[in-house]
């Protein structure tokens, strides 16, 4: 397996999606650097929303017990600071973060205005970065090879959306690697995230019922776990409308107090294995 193109080269910091491929990205990572480089170049930050799945809470714990690596919990606050430092115990686990920077923007996210990417994840570690004194450093994320449009889209860009000062890195794509080398890598080890996929893909991965994930899919995933659609139903009452969009959180699809509805009366909807998610930094 060709390693080269995760080889730190000055600080970097690796973005933990608490998915499989984020997973396995890392461990290539500290596979492919001495522990004397991982410990003066990388920062390993996982930014919960408190909508991930508890089973996502403790992959990301496990991967630092075995890995014997750093992650450092992220959670955006609306304070001075704008982000604190959590851990497995103190993370949030009822949308707390999400809530707060919905609340602060008065209108819900939804595929046009995707502010709870940039602020809850993006932000929030470019805040922690620049609060260790960080000017300028190398991104990795999570994209595959398999994952041609996405990567083409920041290979051309080059660097972040936020800042110049942030350069996007994909080592995964850059050594050829795809969904399938994921899986491959997974089954063979020890443990592994204990949420079900789908021919590669994690349904209850990233924010559980994630306006871009397919309708049929957060329909779906709200069949098995009811209780996942409460927070969703909450924000949708809020009422919120400072933008025309801005009282539901995708207009092109039932609300999510409809969706549980539909759910509570078995109505079975048409999914479709090629129905992609929306590109999303969240990544797997």
């Amino acid at each position: 397996m060709n390693l080269k193109p995760f080889k730190l080269t000055g600080p970097t910091c690796l973005s933990f999606s608490g998915g499989r491929t984020s997973a396995f990205m890392l461990w290539l990572t500290i596979q492919a650097n001495t522990p004397e480089d991982i410990e003066r170049w990388l920062l390993v930050c996982f930014a919960n929303t408190g909508k991930e799945d508890e089973a996502t809470l403790r992959f990301v714990r496990e991967c630092a017990r075995r890995w014997n690596i750093r992650i450092v919990w992220l959670e955006y606050r609306n304070d001075e600071a704008r982000f604190v430092i959590v851990d497995f115990a103190t993370a949030s686990r009822d949308g707390e973060p999400f809530e707060a920077i919905i609340r602060k923007r008065q209108y819900l996210p939804n595929p046009v205005t995707r502010f709870c990417t940039s602020e809850l994840k993006i932000r929030t570690m470019h805040r922690y970065l620049r609060s260790l004194g960080w000017v300028d450093w190398d991104q990795f994320i999570g994209l595959r090879a398999d994952e041609q449009r996405r990567v083409a889209k920041i290979r051309a860009r080059g660097h972040s959306t936020e800042t110049v000062h942030e350069t996007m890195c994909m080592p995964l794509a850059d050594a050829s690697l795809t969904v399938h080398d994921v899986g491959a890598f997974w089954s063979a080890q020890p443990f592994n995230l204990e949420l079900d996929t789908f021919n590669g893909r994690t349904l209850e991965g990233n924010c559980d019922l994630c306006f871009l994930k397919p309708m049929a899919q957060r329909l779906s995933i709200i069949k098995k776990r009811p209780e996942a659609a409460v927070f969703w139903i909450r924000m949708e009452s809020l009422g919120l409308a400072s933008k025309p969009e801005g009282a539901v959180f995708n207009k092109d699809t039932p609300s999510y107090a409809r969706l549980a509805r539909y759910a509570e009366e078995q109505v079975d909807m048409f999914y479709d294995a090629q129905d992609d998610m929306l590109a999303c930094f969240c990544g797997d």
